[in-house]
C-alpha cells in the first residue's frame, strides 16, 4: 500500500496549486480518503475528506477555495487549491481508510495509510 503526493511548491498569495495523490496496492474506490496539513509548530489538521460514496467535507478555513476530487478508475485523489493564503503554508499529506466518518476524521485524523507529504509555501 503506497500513497504518493505531488504538486506542491511555492506560490504567491492569491495563486493556485493542484495537489495529486497516487494510490497503489489497494482498491481505493470505496475507501474514505483525505488531505491533511501540518505547519511548523502546529498539529496536523484536516483539510478535506472524500467518502467512498463521493460525499465531501471541508475545513471551514478552506471552504470555497479548495476542491477535493477522486478518480476511482485511476486510484488518484486531487486537491485543487485556489486563492491561496500565507496561512495555507504547510506540509500536505494524503491519507486513506478513515477510522471514523468524514466529519470526525477532519478533527481526529485517524487513517490507516499516509503519504510522505508535499510542501506548499504561500508568500
Amino acid at each position: 500500500v503506497q500513497l504518493v503526493e505531488s504538486g506542491g511548491g511555492s506560490v504567491q498569495a492569491g495563486g493556485s496549486l493542484r495537489l495529486s495523490c497516487a494510490a497503489s496496492g489497494y482498491t481505493y474506490s470505496s475507501v474514505c480518503m483525505g488531505w491533511f496539513r501540518q505547519a511548523p509548530g502546529k498539529e496536523r489538521e484536516g483539510v478535506a475528506i472524500i467518502e467512498g460514496s463521493g460525499d465531501v467535507v471541508y475545513a471551514d478555513s478552506v471552504k470555497g477555495r479548495f476542491t477535493i476530487s477522486k478518480d476511482n478508475a485511476k486510484d488518484t485523489m486531487d486537491l485543487q487549491m485556489n486563492n491561496l493564503e500565507p496561512e495555507d503554508t504547510a506540509m500536505y499529506y494524503c491519507a486513506a481508510d478513515c477510522q471514523y466518518g468524514a466529519t470526525t476524521t477532519l478533527r481526529r485524523p485517524l487513517l490507516t495509510w499516509w503519504g510522505q507529504g508535499t510542501q506548499v509555501t504561500v508568500s
